[in-house]
């Protein structure tokens, strides 16, 4: 006996399936079911590193935690990193397999076929459910022959497709009648619902248009999802264009987040705005950095061209004004490594810009290696533990004038000893590998505090809990949500019907 199976797929990136998947995957979760997220292919720069060192996209991270499981690399196992227009990264079941063309990618798919299948078999045949997500629409004629992402995974998987449309993008029904009269017919009859998702006002003038739609494809309408406030990571770019530009102006401290082209775990931000006294917002230009407490430069997947983007667009002078002036500064990661002083890449290893001057807001170099550092971490600032992980490519060297910020003890798993990160003189530039360092909320109070002290404000206890415990009733609460508006127990049909013996 195989497990049951059902796959959600999009009209588009960015309609909300993965967040289909996860509040299913949480709904049976509840009722007892041992079930597990699946997508074959990400294409994300937002990653994440498992316990025993594997990357793969945050969305199956999210949606194993709401399925109450540890993320396993075999959820994601072909993981696209985009580095240029054309260039992907290539991880195959956690490891680097190396850079590849999107043609490149496209006469190698079908050896990754194999893989795909006997990932899915070995998670099939250890649960009772696979909750399966599509990338981007399964109307992308031009790459179906190859396809083993959406209605391809859908037939190695045998599942039946639930199909998610975004209403808050415009033309709902003409993407919904669209994606499905693109298919071939014994796709079209895979699908046997449709999700309207990102709804607001009445929903009962969507009734009409749900019926003709009905009328018009001969599959159901099983439910209309609100807009909704919840908060789950995001994976996909496209959602930064959603987050906030304009400071809350009854917050103390104005935290703005530089957005790189490249930019690469975004979700290391979002814990920020838990602390009461925060408002968090994301430039995408330099005139909009605006007078804040602190600039916060993300990771990149590609951080020579994208220092080589701040400086094309004045953001680079704009900051070091800034700081100037009395302006906080933090680097994660690829914008640790921006804020230094040069940049050095031999041997190309991300780009053909082989040297290159930083903003020079740290006393440090950087030179580029071939091997990729992919761990979970355990470090100590000063008295206090953290935990985070890190994915970069490169070796930071401290100069004088800066000191270490953190200790590393532990990489996954294992005992270490070794320092990360570095901090100026005067405390005001600082620097790290460790992706999710906000996510340990006391040391991140700590550091606040130090900033409203440069503001003459005064310090705040933390009230922010464990981010565990939050990201807990965030998936209760998207389940109940989920259940309200979806007719779940139609979804339950068609997987009972999708069960098989082998």
């Amino acid at each position: 006996m195989t497990a049951k199976s059902i796959m959600f797929q999009g009209t588009a990136s960015d309609s909300g399936k993965s967040w289909m998947v996860a509040a299913l995957c949480r709904y049976l979760a509840q009722r007892g079911d041992k079930v597990v997220p699946f997508k074959s292919q990400n294409m994300a720069l937002n990653s994440y590193i498992t316990a025993d060192g594997q990357e793969m996209g945050r969305a199956q991270v999210f949606q194993a935690e709401a399925s109450g499981i540890l993320p396993d690399v075999r959820m994601n196992p072909i993981l696209l990193k985009p580095s240029t227009d054309s260039d992907s990264q290539v991880v195959v079941n956690g490891k680097v397999l190396g850079d590849m063309s999107a043609a490149q990618y496209q006469e190698f798919k079908p050896q990754l076929r194999g893989e795909v299948t006997d990932t899915y078999n070995s998670l099939a045949n250890e649960y009772d459910d696979v909750i399966l997500e599509g990338a981007g629409s399964p109307a992308e004629i031009n790459l179906n022959k190859r396809d083993f992402v959406n209605m391809g995974m859908a037939d190695i998987a045998d599942a039946p497709v639930i199909l998610v449309a975004d209403i808050d993008k415009g033309g709902v029904f003409a993407s919904i009648y669209g994606t499905i009269k693109l298919l071939p017919k014994k796709h079209q009859n895979r699908i046997k619902g449709i999700i309207i998702n990102k709804f607001r006002g009445d929903v009962s003038l969507l009734q009409n248009g749900n019926d003709m739609i009905e009328d018009l494809t001969g599959v159901p309408v099983l439910g209309v999802m609100p807009y909704s406030s919840v908060q789950i990571d995001d994976e996909d770019s496209v959602a930064l264009t959603r987050k906030n530009k304009v400071m809350d102006v009854s917050k103390d401290l104005d935290i703005v987040v530089v957005v790189l082209p490249k930019i690469s775990n975004f979700t290391d931000f979002n814990s920020l705005a838990m602390h009461p006294d925060v408002s968090v917002r994301y430039a995408t230009n330099a005139n909009e950095l605006g007078t804040p407490d602190l600039v916060i430069i993300p990771g990149s997947k590609n951080t020579n061209e994208d220092l080589a983007f701040l400086k094309e667009t004045k953001f680079d002078t704009a900051i070091q004004a800034l700081h100037s002036r009395g302006t906080f500064i933090f680097g994660v990661c690829g914008g640790y490594q921006i804020l230094g002083k040069k940049l050095i890449d031999a041997n190309e290893v991300e780009s053909d810009i082989e040297e290159q001057a930083g903003l020079g807001l740290l006393n440090t170099t950087t030179y580029y290696e071939d091997t990729k550092t992919t761990t979970q971490s355990k470090a100590t600032i000063g008295d206090l533990k953290l935990d985070g992980y890190e994915i970069h490519m490169g070796r930071t060297v401290l100069d004088e004038g800066t000191q270490p910020l953190a200790h590393i003890y532990q990489t996954n798993g294992n005992e270490t000893d070794h320092m990360d990160g570095a901090v100026n003189d005067d405390k005001t530039v600082y620097g790290t590998y460790l992706h999710g360092i906000f996510d340990n909320p006391e040391w991140t109070r700590g550091y606040l505090n130090q900033i409203r002290e440069s503001k003459g404000l005064g310090p705040l206890k933390n009230i922010v809990g464990s981010l565990k415990d939050f990201k807990e009733t965030q998936y209760d609460e998207l389940a109940k949500i989920f259940t309200e508006n979806v007719d779940v127990d139609r979804i339950l049909e068609i997987m009972d019907a999708s069960e098989k013996v082998e």
